[in-house]
């Protein structure tokens, strides 16, 4: 892994992840997964079997020389690296994520490269940055040509995608998500909290935070890979309950059955909120278990299918004993 980061003095830290079902029939080992994850030769994959199987991969850094996007029109150039990495949760959902920070103001005049290679995940500005007008921008999206942290991600699951290990055969349909997120300083004083968490497309779910002055980077955009990885699943679910015809007559009751035994097989035993979120930040899940209610919302969809499995189970059962005439 890269060094961990301080960031003193740093105001604004921005990102995307884009998460999916890995496209392969059967689920990575953990060997399997640090093959499909080392990114870098120089560098190993971190990897984890408590409390679930996880790999992530180095961080990878990316140049950048271009303007941030800004809510009022603002034309920032900023020069920096953008870090981008990629995990993977029992060997099953995929995420590939990019983030960056920048400080408050920058120097007047571009820096040799060397300066920005010794401060990964950091770009600066060309004088005064306006946080507010940035982050707003980052999290409606720029315009062309305008830094683009899910550009960087999304190149990256590209990459991955094209490994030999996968089949592209996975056991269930799903669609990718996008969570796009910037993190503000909190006032002094003022533990972290969620300003905003919006589903501003069918895809795409934007995540405005506040936070204590000088929250690494990783840890923040750990904070918003769980995030994303615990929304892919909700929606995940939703949507494959919403394609099926729940409660019909018997003649669809093995359909039923069919589609809903991927979940129970690949999906159900990955829900576990703030397993890998710095206790720092961990309090920022609360509002979320609040309103909308993730977990209970899972909880309810997962006892639907189990109720629906049941359902259609008992009357094959007692076809089974049912005496002859």
């Amino acid at each position: 892994m890269g060094p961990r980061e301080n960031a003193p003095g740093s105001v604004l830290a921005c990102g995307e992840v884009r998460t999916c079902l890995l496209p392969t029939r059967q689920a990575l080992d953990i060997r399997a997964a640090a093959q499909l994850l080392g990114l870098r030769a120089d560098e190993r994959v971190l990897l984890s079997e408590r409390p679930n199987l996880y790999a992530r991969s180095p961080d990878t850094l990316t140049g950048v020389d271009c303007h941030l996007p800004s809510a009022n029109g603002a034309r920032i150039r900023a020069v920096g690296t953008v870090v981008a990495r990629a995990a993977l949760t029992e060997g099953r959902v995929l995420q590939a994520s990019a983030h960056f920070r920048v400080p408050a103001a920058g120097p007047d005049q571009r820096r040799p490269w060397g300066h920005y290679l010794v401060r990964p995940g950091m770009v600066e500005p060309l004088g005064r940055l306006p946080r507010d007008a940035v982050a707003q921008g980052v999290l409606g999206g720029g315009r062309h040509g305008d830094l683009d942290a899910g550009l960087i991600a999304d190149g990256l699951l590209t990459r991955l995608l094209r490994h030999p290990l996968l089949d592209h055969r996975p056991p269930l349909r799903s669609r990718p998500t996008r969570l796009r997120w910037a993190a503000l300083s909190a006032p002094p004083g003022e533990g972290p909290t969620i300003e905003r968490f919006t589903l501003a497309e069918d895809e795409l779910r934007t995540v405005l935070l506040r936070v204590p002055e000088g929250t690494p980077g990783a840890d923040l955009a750990g904070l918003c890979d769980d995030l994303a990885l615990h929304d892919w699943l909700l929606t995940t679910l939703v949507r494959m309950l919403d394609g099926i015809r729940l409660g019909a007559g018997p003649e669809h009751g093995s359909a039923a059955v069919e589609a809903l035994r991927p979940a129970v097989n690949h999906l159900l035993h990955l829900w576990m909120p703030r397993a890998r979120v710095p206790q720092e930040l961990a309090a920022l899940w609360d509002p979320l278990e609040e309103r909308p209610g993730f977990t209970r919302q899972w909880q309810t969809l997962v006892q639907r299918i189990r109720d629906q499995l049941t359902l259609h189970a008992i009357p094959s059962a007692h076809r089974e004993v049912e005496p002859a005439s």
